[in-house]
């Protein structure tokens, strides 16, 4: 697996890891109890976005390290996946 290659999976893993993180522990600015004027009261009062980007890159390169070993040490290849499911007679 080449470098262009590695990092292109793991930008996609990061993304698709920090989009299912980002709800947790949300507490909206309604659920606080304070509103800020001018902002909707659904958006996040503390949205630690810091936090969950650390967390997002710490799970996307345990993600990515079992797709490299499945990729370079398993031997598991695209066409050992069944693309069409067997036909029943």
């Amino acid at each position: 697996m080449s470098l262009v290659s590695s990092l292109a999976i793991y930008f996609v893993i990061w993304w698709i890891i920090l989009f299912a993180i980002l709800p947790i522990g949300v507490v909206t600015q309604e659920e606080g109890g304070e509103v800020v004027p001018g902002t909707e009261s659904s958006a996040p009062q503390r949205p630690q976005l810091l936090k969950k980007a650390l967390i997002t890159t710490v799970v996307a390169a345990v993600v990515f390290a079992g797709v490299y070993w499945l990729k370079v040490y398993s031997g598991l290849t695209l066409d050992d996946l069944p693309l069409k499911p067997p036909s029943s007679r």
